[in-house]
């Protein structure tokens, strides 16, 4: 019996030790609740301004942050809102109606925030904050390539979710 116990600590202490970002980062905002309703203000049917984010908990290591905001229940696949990368380390609140770093094209074919707009029912959307361990990924023109790279040098990520609908 001891022997397992040992065994089930050690198997906890090693995948603790995998998890390069430890698995606490959080990304939050003051506008809505995670798996809340996104206020019209942050929507084609307001303002279409990004609402404020907030970092939490970054891992060590993180050297800047990307972010993307992305609409998996569009009609012809995953939308994309907005993409955005080279954010500083020390960037831990991006401010209502800002740009925090460099942008890609998005599915708007405009590079600024596009906000929830949805053609019918109820759609969630995610906005994704990525720890990177670089500050810098080079120029990205294209959202296929904002992916590889976001992907090849995260250390942990953080979601929040939002809904929205215009009825």
């Amino acid at each position: 019996m001891s022997k397992i116990i040992i065994l089930f600590c050690i198997c906890l202490l090693l995948s603790g030790c995998m998890n390069k970002g430890g698995g606490n980062m959080k990304l939050t905002s003051k506008e809505f609740e995670n798996e809340g309703n996104i206020p019209s203000k942050f929507t084609c049917q307001g303002e279409d301004i990004n609402p404020e984010l907030k970092i939490e908990d970054m891992p060590d290591g993180a050297k800047s942050f990307a972010l993307s905001v992305k609409d998996p229940d569009a009609p012809m696949g995953t939308w994309v809102h907005w993409l955005v990368y080279n954010i500083p380390a020390d960037k831990t609140t991006i401010e209502e109606d800002s740009v925090p770093g460099e942008q890609v094209m998005n599915d708007f074919g405009r590079e600024d925030y596009g906000g929830p707009c949805p053609p019918s029912g109820i759609h969630r959307y995610y906005f994704t904050v990525y720890a990177l361990d670089t500050d810098d990924l080079g120029e990205i023109n294209s959202k296929d390539e904002f992916d590889r790279k976001v992907d090849e040098h995260t250390i942990e990520k953080a979601e929040l979710m939002g809904k929205y609908s215009k009825n």
